[in-house]
């Protein structure tokens, strides 16, 4: 299967603090990576030098081949990127954000079928403000997927989101991936990563601690459930305690 994200011994620095220590790790097309750890961990420093919108110290990256840096402007009509936090006009409506999205891509998704898809449909004449948090990260992960991404980054992409809803959006990301479609996530819900992932990468304060499968992790800390597995190999249980 072929890897369409590379990445070999990335560092970053801020200061004096070592933000991403010597990172490796491999992503094969239509297959979900889970990026894990405690708030501070060094994810998200991760996926920005991944996707080359910070400067790393150290280390290479490739993303479908690309360099992320030198052929930005290639790899914007191939990857779709959902943040937490995103910046739109204040009166901006949900139709005039997707379709002001949608006129930057080549080939782009139908906007009202995506927003139908992630049970907005009906918000699509609404403004962006007027939405609920759970109804703005559905309209967020829309806005990843208008591209027709190869890769999508999606950055905990069901925070905010009803037990149905969330379990609505792995459906379409388990159909999506079927397609052909890579994903990469981070998330705090180890039910959602057990679902999804094909392979996890956790980090303990900018460094990989664990690299492999969520049964290999379930195997190698001799716990029975993810979620203690994950608190044991991240060190979050220990520093809980």
């Amino acid at each position: 299967m072929e890897e369409v994200i590379k990445v070999d011994r990335l560092s970053k620095t801020y200061g004096n603090l070592l933000a991403v220590d010597d990172i490796s790790l491999s992503v094969k097309r239509g297959t979900v990576f889970g990026l894990l750890g405690a708030n501070g961990a060094g994810k998200s420093t991760t996926i920005e030098c991944i996707l080359g919108t910070k400067q790393a110290d150290k280390g290479q990256v490739s993303i479908l081949g690309y360099n992320p840096q030198k052929d930005r402007q290639k790899l914007f009509q191939k990857v779709g990127v959902q943040f937490q936090e995103c910046d739109y006009q204040h009166e901006i409506k949900v139709s005039e954000l997707c379709e002001e999205t949608a006129s930057l891509y080549k080939t782009p998704a139908d906007c009202r079928d995506l927003c139908s898809q992630f049970g907005i449909g009906n918000k699509i004449k609404n403004s962006v403000k007027s939405l609920s948090g759970g109804e703005r990260q559905r309209l967020f992960i829309v806005i990843a997927l208008i591209p027709t991404p190869e890769i999508v980054f999606l950055d905990e992409l069901t925070t905010g989101l009803d037990t149905k809803a969330r379990r609505d959006v792995w459906k379409i990301l388990s159909v999506l991936k079927a397609n052909g479609l890579t994903i990469l996530l981070t998330s705090h819900f180890m039910d959602e990563v057990e679902v999804l992932c094909d392979k996890i990468c956790i980090l303990k304060k900018g460094k990989a601690v664990f690299y492999g499968t969520v049964e290999y992790a379930k195997s190698v800390s001799g716990c029975n459930k993810f979620e203690d597995a994950y608190l044991i190999l991240s060190g979050e249980e220990a520093d809980g305690e």
